[in-house]
């Protein structure tokens, strides 16, 4: 008889041979106020909670800055992210909402398209938006675009409110750095004759062709 025993081969399961993906989080309030700290905080904490409850999913980092949406070049926790998608450390990455990402319709889709190449999702919770459909490119640069015009929208009313108060003689200067002129109790300027000494001296300095470093050394 022979002595041959068949060994059966148990076949791993599709859970077993799952990778983990590897995601990340990016949260960016604009303004250094406390409550935004705070809500920078629960941002942060929403995610990294989020992130690590799902079994198929790896921690890989929370990114979090207070900075403005429109310039990315001083957003260093972006950049960050960015490398580590490039590297190819990072497969989702999960934001609270478009605008998290940038205000300016040009960069975020340039992000947009970056990270697309490389084969990584981003989710935008806010909204309920991932990369993954094929319709997000165009809903990406509506909301971007609205996002944009509404940063842009608050500075032209600012600018606005600077022109209405002008017309109307009340000038909207740091008088505590502007030489040769103060504020009165109704906001009107008012000329400080000691410093005032100094600004003429200035401009007829200059009038006589004196460079800025005669002119300093003369006047100050």
């Amino acid at each position: 008889m022979s002595n041959i025993r068949t060994i059966r081969v148990i076949e791993p399961s599709c859970a077993d041979n799952q990778k983990l993906l590897r995601v990340a989080a990016y949260c960016r309030v604009s303004t250094q106020r406390e409550e935004q700290e705070s809500s920078l905080k629960s941002q942060a904490m929403y995610f990294t909670r989020l992130i690590c409850e799902n079994p198929e999913w790896e921690f890989a980092g929370v990114y979090a800055e207070q900075q403005s949406g429109l310039n990315v070049s001083s957003r260093s926790e972006l950049e960050k992210l960015l490398s580590e998608c490039d590297a190819g450390r990072v497969d989702i990455v999960l934001m609270k909402s478009v605008s998290r990402l940038s205000r300016n319709t040009v960069d975020a889709l340039k992000i947009l398209n970056g990270v697309i190449e490389k084969g990584i999702e981003l989710r935008f919770d806010l909204e309920n938006l991932s990369t993954k459909d094929e319709r997000v490119r165009q809903m990406f640069a509506m909301i971007a675009g609205v996002a944009q015009h509404e940063s842009w929208s608050k500075s032209e009313d600012i600018k606005w409110g600077m022109r209405h108060q002008a017309s109307r003689g009340k000038a909207l200067l740091n008088h505590n750095r502007f030489l040769g002129y103060t504020k009165d109790t109704t906001g009107q300027l008012v000329i400080v004759e000691d410093e005032a000494k100094i600004v003429r001296l200035i401009y007829s300095l200059y009038l006589e062709d004196r460079g800025y470093r005669q002119i300093k050394l003369t006047a100050f």
